[in-house]
């Protein structure tokens, strides 16, 4: 072997040995990916927690109250204005009729409930009503009802229709009013047979219902007055009527006759409030006295006739 010293050639610088440390592998050269060089984040100071000064705090949860508020009680979402139902039938009269219906089922009472009959205002009622009744209508007579709820300018749907009925009188509380033409035929006399039509103007002593009438009868020629009173659906009455003189034209004396009469209503309609008559049947029967004079006489006599009537 040749000496380098010989030779003249310098040996390289021996490596100075490297301790092993902790980041020397076994398994090769240390590289900047090898997970043991990664190097430790630097320390982050902590972060210093944000206060809220007193007066927004007071002020967001004031809001916020508000907002929940607004959200429970909304003035431009109140609750709809329910349907009227449950329409029902109460107690009527010939002149009235009742009906009542529900409360509604959720939410507040309406301001007030608009009636309407046969398509028209009939009337309102408080919004804590539940019934009504009209008066002054006709007997026997068949009315429509509908309610309207109203509150706060707003208007429920129309409830469902209701038909109530006024009572339908008996035929015999027929009211005799008003002008008439009465048929008078003879079905019995011993003189003075009356036949041909009588003109009746029937004025009743009561403004409403049935009652007696002050009669005041014509036959075209000679007229007189009766009252009739009613008793158990007849009018009755007797009067002293002058239904012609006894004796010759020029020299005839007064022959005045007791006329009775018995009437009754055969039938009756509803006119406006009244349950009035339409037709009657009756009689009359009269008897004369005897009357004289100088040169002539009219003897006892008597008749009875038939009536049968309507409203002219």
């Amino acid at each position: 072997m040749t000496d380098p010293e010989v030779t003249g050639q310098s040996l390289p610088a021996a490596a100075a040995p490297t301790a092993p440390g902790p980041l020397a592998s076994a398994q090769g050269p240390i590289t900047d990916h090898d997970p043991a060089f990664a190097q430790a984040p630097a320390a982050v100071p902590p972060r210093r927690r944000r206060r809220w000064p007193l007066v927004t705090l007071v002020a967001v949860i004031v809001v916020a109250g508000l907002a929940a508020g607004l959200v429970v009680w909304a003035p431009w979402t109140q609750p709809p204005v329910l349907r009227p139902a449950g329409l029902a039938v109460g107690p009527a009269t010939a002149n009235s009729i009742s009906f009542h219906w529900a409360r509604p089922a959720t939410g507040p009472p309406p301001d007030k409930y608009l009636i309407l009959s046969d398509g028209r205002v009939a009337g309102t009622v408080a919004g804590t009503a539940t019934s009504y009744r009209h008066a002054g209508l006709t007997p026997a007579s068949t009315y429509q009802y509908r309610v309207v709820a109203l509150r706060g300018g707003k208007r429920s749907p129309q409830s469902a229709a209701l038909a109530v009925s006024t009572i339908t009188p008996p035929v015999s509380q027929g009211r005799l009013q008003g002008r008439w033409n009465v048929y008078a035929k003879t079905i019995r006399h011993t003189s003075h047979g009356r036949n041909g039509t009588l003109y009746w103007n029937f004025i009743p002593s009561c403004a409403t219902g049935v009652c007696g009438v002050a009669a005041h009868v014509s036959d075209g020629k000679y007229s007189f007055k009766v009252t009739l009173t009613h008793t158990g659906g007849v009018y009755r009455g007797v009067t002293v009527a002058n239904l012609g003189p006894c004796g010759p034209r020029g020299s005839s004396i007064p022959d005045p006759a007791t006329v009775k009469f018995r009437l009754r209503v055969t039938n009756a309609v509803g006119e406006g409030q009244a349950w009035a008559a339409i037709s009657l049947t009756g009689t009359m029967a009269g008897s004369y006295k005897y009357v004289s004079s100088a040169s002539f006489y009219c003897p006892a006599a008597s008749f009875k006739a038939a009536l049968s009537g309507n409203p002219s």
